[in-house]
């Protein structure tokens, strides 16, 4: 039995390590009456391996056209989409993301990333060698403003309240489109 689905657009979170992108993601897509699909699983899922295990055994690069080509493999609508927070390195994965919703961007300072992110040895957070948090705080920032459609600033917010701000954010879009 095929199910309708009510609105075809995807809503595509990004977002800094600890942001909230599948905790919130899963919740907002309950809310807003869409699936909901997490990149990271999918790259686990065609490596057979734990994101952190990619990286230690592959490199960030290999990590980093894994990621590209799970993103590019994605054909679904109707989909809350969260997303690993390099998946902005790639300008393809990206394009093709933006292509089919509207990309909304969980924005937190360095000092609340460095705040939630507890694991960093087993998390899968991919650091070039010798590179710091703080290196690619500076690095991300810019791409994840440049592919925005909207940003929330979930820094200060409960999970509930930025489930509540994507919701809104998206209920704003369908009315006035």
């Amino acid at each position: 039995m095929a199910y309708p689905i009510l609105n075809e657009s995807n809503i595509v979170l990004i977002g800094m390590p600890g942001a909230g992108k599948s905790t919130c993601g899963v919740l907002a897509a309950k809310l807003l009456l869409k699936n909901f699909f997490d990149t990271d699983l999918l790259i686990q899922n065609m490596e057979n391996k734990r994101l952190q295990q990619i990286i230690n055994e592959k490199g960030t690069a290999e990590f980093k056209r894994a990621e590209e080509a799970a993103v590019l493999s994605l054909d679904i609508k109707g989909t809350v989409i969260a997303t690993g927070g390099s998946v902005v390195y790639s300008e393809k994965a990206m394009r093709h993301l933006k292509s089919g919703g509207t990309v909304i961007y969980l924005h937190l300072s360095l000092e609340e990333m460095k705040r939630r992110i507890k694991n960093l040895s087993t998390r899968g957070i991919v650091l070039e060698k010798g590179e710091t948090l703080d290196d690619m705080y500076a690095e991300r920032l810019p791409l994840y403003e440049k592919y925005a459609d909207i940003t929330i600033d979930c820094g200060a917010n409960s999970i509930e309240k930025t489930v509540e701000e994507i919701v809104e954010s998206v209920e704003r879009l369908q009315n006035n489109s």
